[in-house]
């Protein structure tokens, strides 16, 4: 606008006013510039939650660090009982273990702070409340057997495959539960884990459970009543939140980018959204986020490289996706993409749509 106002109005203003009417007529003008300016910046933080100032990037020489949370000391049972509150309400602590991590204090402030609630680390019995008994059987149905199948490492020979399912029962019921293969064998002590079948009864955490059968290959329809909603990507300190409005709704940890492909910061939004996606390996926009002729194309399933969601964003070859080891989230990089586990990528894709803004920040 001020390219289009300089050109047109300058020469006029030379043809009817002396030189000093056209310096005080410049002063106004910058003037009307710098005002605009001071407007448009009230507009966006407007705009944004009050609790997501952060998203606007600050000057290295300003920023301050963000105090940490105390979070009290819980035995093991009591831990996963929290972790699973939390996680039944959309706010993901990680994997469930029993302990009290990184990704369960930032889950228990951003769950208070959707709130309204004292953002400390304090726990109240209410919470407690709600999850009742930690732990619960999982009987192993016949059906089950559906999602396993070979496995392979190199992409060449993933290609073959008919689908990238599970390579064993135990991660499907590791997944199913939120959790780590190694804390279901702490909760299953003398138990052949490795060599589970149908009808075998495991102990597993009492979250509500993620169900591989529900979800098919296709695209999800736009939601209507998601379009005020808003993604805010925080790179540093490694969570997705959904707000809606004001209102923050949701929270997940990522893993954002890499140092040679940083997740790109700036506002985008979302093209489109794919379950049980087929993905394009090609070692060109991996490494360098360039296509090459080079590629190849893996099948759909919970091991495929971007798991079981693919939400595109309109800049080419990133989006938010699933991921087959959940381990790595938060701590190993991906590609330039946002990586959950695939169990909170089901979740994403009931809680946004197509259009939705996406600030990575």
């Amino acid at each position: 606008m001020s390219q289009m106002l300089i050109s047109s109005f300058v020469p006029v203003a030379l043809r009817q006013f002396t030189s000093d009417s056209l310096r005080a007529m410049r002063v106004l003008f910058l003037l009307f510039v710098v005002f605009a300016s001071i407007s448009s910046a009230q507009q966006v933080r407007k705009a944004l939650p009050p609790s997501t100032s952060q998203a606007i990037p600050k000057p290295a020489a300003t920023a301050r660090p963000k105090p940490l949370v105390a979070v009290p000391f819980y035995d093991e049972e009591t831990s996963t009982r929290l972790q699973i509150f939390l996680d039944n309400n959309d706010f993901g602590p990680g994997k469930i273990d029993g302990k009290m991590g990184e990704f369960f204090r930032k889950a228990l402030v951003a769950y208070k702070r959707a709130n309204k609630m004292p953002e400390t680390g304090a726990v109240d019995a209410w919470l407690l409340e709600q999850v009742p008994v930690a732990f619960t059987d999982y009987i192993i149905p016949p059906e089950a057997l559906n999602f396993i199948g070979p496995t392979a490492s190199k992409p060449s020979e993933q290609s073959k495959l008919k689908g990238l399912k599970y390579g064993t029962l135990l991660e499907l019921v590791a997944e199913r539960f939120h959790s780590a293969e190694d804390y279901l064998r702490k909760l299953n002590p003398g138990q052949k884990l490795d060599d589970l079948k149908p009808g075998d009864t495991v102990k597993v955490p009492n979250v509500l459970p993620f169900k591989i059968e529900d979800l098919h290959e296709g695209f999800v329809p736009p939601n209507p009543a998601f379009a005020n909603r808003t993604v805010f990507i925080d790179t540093k300190e490694r969570f997705l939140l959904i707000y809606d409005g004001r209102q923050i709704v949701a929270e997940f940890p990522i893993t954002p980018g890499s140092t040679t492909l940083p997740a790109p910061l700036g506002l985008w939004k979302v093209l489109g959204i794919a379950t049980m996606p087929v993905f394009r390996h090609d070692e060109g926009v991996l490494q360098h986020g360039v296509k090459s002729d080079e590629f190849f194309n893996l099948p759909p399933g919970p091991n495929n490289p971007v798991g079981v969601l693919w939400m595109g964003l309109n800049k080419p070859h990133v989006g938010v996706h699933g991921t087959n080891n959940p381990e790595t989230i938060g701590r190993a990089a991906s590609h330039g993409c946002i990586r959950t586990a695939n169990w909170d990528a089901a979740r994403v894709k009931d809680l946004v749509t197509v259009g939705n803004p996406v600030s990575i920040f």
